[in-house]
């Protein structure tokens, strides 16, 4: 997998284009130049949480006796079912009830960027290609830096494309994700099945 590719497939995992509406919905009320601080905190937050997931998952997947093929299957599976939520939305949202207040890391880092589906990504990554750590965190970086612009624009990008454009996107997004997801799955099975 290539540093463009490994970037991609974060960018589909986190979603910022699907969470514009989410994100828009959480900052509510709250002033612009303070939502910007407020996204660049987040996805900061979001960040560190991945890059010490993927710098010393493989230490916790070894204390759990967890194998490759596991790990493959179970974020397959994973992202097999984010990818369902993003085709067929939930009509009552993903969180339910929001506490009063300014967001502070729930749920904006996490659960809605450093997600399951982000996390088993960037464990898959350091338990197949270890060697290739720094290549990892590069991707990490550059998914980060790009969702927080388009979060940064969520305003002006719910202004140009709607709603219904953007929700557009996400079932894009949530098509490819499924595919990927599928792939993750069957490699996971084909591992199992030789051993």
């Amino acid at each position: 997998m290539t540093l463009l590719s490994a970037t991609v497939l974060l960018l589909l995992v986190t979603d910022p284009l699907g969470n514009v509406p989410l994100f828009i919905t959480c900052l509510k009320g709250v002033e612009r130049s303070r939502q910007v601080f407020i996204i660049i905190r987040e996805i900061f937050i979001a960040f560190v949480i991945l890059a010490l997931f993927l710098f010393f998952g493989k230490y916790m997947l070894a204390v759990l006796h967890l194998s490759e093929s596991s790990l493959r299957l179970a974020g397959g599976i994973i992202l097999f079912l984010i990818a369902i939520r993003m085709i067929f939305p939930d009509p009552h949202g993903l969180f339910g009830d929001m506490p009063d207040g300014e967001p502070f890391i729930f749920p904006l880092a996490v659960p809605l960027f450093a997600g399951p589906s982000a996390v088993a990504t960037v464990l898959l990554f350091a338990a197949k290609e270890p060697s290739r750590l720094w290549v990892w965190f590069l991707a990490l970086l550059l998914c980060c830096l790009i969702s927080g612009i388009i979060l940064g624009f969520s305003p002006l990008m719910l202004r140009v494309f709607g709603h219904r454009g953007l929700n557009a996107f996400e079932k894009l997004m949530g098509l490819l994700l499924a595919a990927i997801a599928v792939e993750m799955i069957v490699v996971g099975i084909r591992e199992v099945v030789a051993m």
